[in-house]
């Protein structure tokens, strides 16, 4: 018998022939990124009346391992936006590379100055730009074949100082709402941030309190029914006076009482 390891599972050469070997495709195109590994989870955005709210925990996947519990995923862009990134990670690292270079070309010319901060941050990228280059970026990576395997949110202010947030997704899909989500949290988060905030006109009417704790909550419903989630989180609100980013955020108030009402959890008996 052949005990080589990649004989394993193959049919015995004596009896049905030599392996084929043209099926393996040896000169075709590398795959590898067409396979995340490594993957993040949800990102959880909301407007409020001033400005907007994002958050995402810290936890990055190894397959279904819990692998990394450190990964930031919000990102901010010069001084002025937030990018939540969801998927897979090594697309992430590349992309925040790109736009730190991005942002860099943004400032060059700029004198390190009050004054000068304030005016590259009215006429430079604002996160309406920042959603059409990204848009176009993730665009043009999927008519290449070679896509970012990423969804990813914008948060910020247009060029109005009116709230934006948007989403693009790895094939360029793109568009704006009043809130948004990624990952599980399109279907576990979205339904409680559409109670507060439907319509555009519903935002307008949240104050920053009220933002913060709807995406708390949303945090808090995606730890207990994804298991793909950390109790710890970053979350960053995104105002005209700045950005204040929080990245090791604890989830509070925990209580696993419904779980006792779901069959197949605890001495229950069916």
């Amino acid at each position: 018998m052949d005990h080589r390891p990649q004989a394993w599972g193959r049919p015995r050469d004596d009896v049905y022939g030599a392996y084929d070997h043209s099926y393996l495709q040896q000169s075709g195109p590398k795959t590898a990124t067409q396979s995340p590994v490594v993957t993040g989870t949800s990102v959880v955005a909301i407007k409020f009346k001033e400005g907007v709210v994002i958050a995402a925990d810290n936890l990055a996947s190894y397959g279904s391992l819990a692998r990394f519990t450190d990964v930031k995923r919000l990102r901010t862009f010069l001084g002025t936006s937030v990018v939540g990134f969801g998927g897979d990670v090594s697309d992430m690292q590349w992309l925040d590379r790109h736009l730190k270079e991005l942002a860099i070309d943004e400032a060059y010319d700029q004198e390190p100055t009050a004054e000068s901060a304030e005016a590259a941050a009215k006429e430079g990228l604002n996160a309406a730009n920042l959603y059409k280059y990204l848009q176009k970026l993730m665009y043009k990576r999927r008519n290449d074949f070679d896509p970012l395997w990423n969804q990813i949110l914008i948060a910020g202010l247009d060029e109005d100082d009116k709230p934006f947030l948007a989403s693009v997704d790895l094939r360029g899909t793109s568009f704006t709402s009043p809130s948004l989500a990624t990952g599980f949290g399109a279907m576990l988060a979205q339904p409680i941030m559409r109670l507060h905030a439907a319509t555009e006109e519903d935002a307008a009417k949240l104050t920053r309190e009220q933002a913060v704790e709807v995406v708390k909550e949303c945090m808090k419903v995606l730890y207990y029914r994804d298991a793909r989630s950390l109790d710890r989180y970053s979350i960053a609100v995104v105002t005209k006076e700045g950005i204040d980013l929080k990245e090791d955020e604890q989830l509070e108030k925990q209580s696993w009482a419904f779980a006792e009402r779901i069959k197949g959890y605890g001495t229950q008996t069916v």
